[in-house]
C-alpha cells in the first residue's frame, strides 16, 4: 500500500487499523484502532495535520487534505461517503458525511449529524448536533439525523475491515 513519508511528515496508522493497498497515505496523517481507509481514498497530510479516531470508515474515492491552518479532524464511530472530500474540517464523533459531499475549512459537523450525499458544507459552516445538512449550499434540518444508524454503519465498516485483514488477497 502507498504510505509515504514527506520530510518530516510521517504516518501513524494503528495496527488494529486497516488501509487499503489502493489507498493513498502521505505526510502527517493519524489513524485510531479500527478504522478503515477504503480504495482510492487519499489521504494528504503535506501541509497540515489529518487525525482519524477509531472505528471510523474513510471510504472508496474520498479525499481528506488539510492546510496548515486548519487541520482536518474526523472523530470515532464516523463513516466517510464515497468521493466525498474533506478540507481544513472537524468531523465529531458519530457523524456521517454522505458520498459525494464536500464539507471545507473550519465547517464543523457536530455529533449525530449527517451530511446528505452531494451536499455543499461551506467555509465556517457549523452542522449542529443531530441535524441534517443538505443542498448546495447546505441548509439545515434541525433532528432529522438518526445517531443509531451511523452508530451502525460505522460498525459494519470496522466488521468488514476485519474482514479484509483476513480475507483480502491479490488474484
Amino acid at each position: 500500500m502507498p504510505i509515504y513519508a514527506l520530510g518530516d511528515r510521517a504516518p501513524q496508522i494503528h495496527p488494529d487499523a486497516f488501509v487499503h493497498p489502493d489507498a493513498v497515505v502521505i505526510g502527517d496523517v493519524r489513524i485510531g484502532a479500527e478504522s478503515s481507509i477504503w480504495p482510492g481514498a487519499v489521504l494528504r497530510g503535506d501541509y497540515g495535520t489529518i487525525i482519524i479516531g477509531e472505528r471510523t470508515s474513510i471510504q472508496d474515492g474520498a479525499v481528506v487534505h488539510a492546510v496548515a491552518e486548519f487541520p482536518t479532524l474526523v472523530g470515532s464511530d464516523c463513516v466517510v461517503g464515497h468521493i466525498a472530500h474533506l478540507e481544513g474540517c472537524v468531523i465529531h464523533d458519530r457523524s456521517l458525511v454522505g458520498s459525494g459531499s464536500v464539507v471545507l475549512h473550519h465547517a464543523h459537523v457536530h455529533s449525530g449529524a449527517t451530511v446528505a450525499a452531494g451536499c455543499v458544507v461551506t467555509n465556517n459552516f457549523v452542522v449542529p448536533e443531530n441535524a441534517l445538512a443538505v443542498g448546495v449550499p447546505a441548509t439545515i434540518k434541525e433532528n432529522a439525523s438518526n445517531e443509531d444508524r451511523i452508530t451502525i454503519s460505522a460498525a459494519v465498516y470496522v466488521d468488514n475491515a476485519r474482514r479484509y485483514k483476513k480475507e483480502l488477497r491479490l488474484l
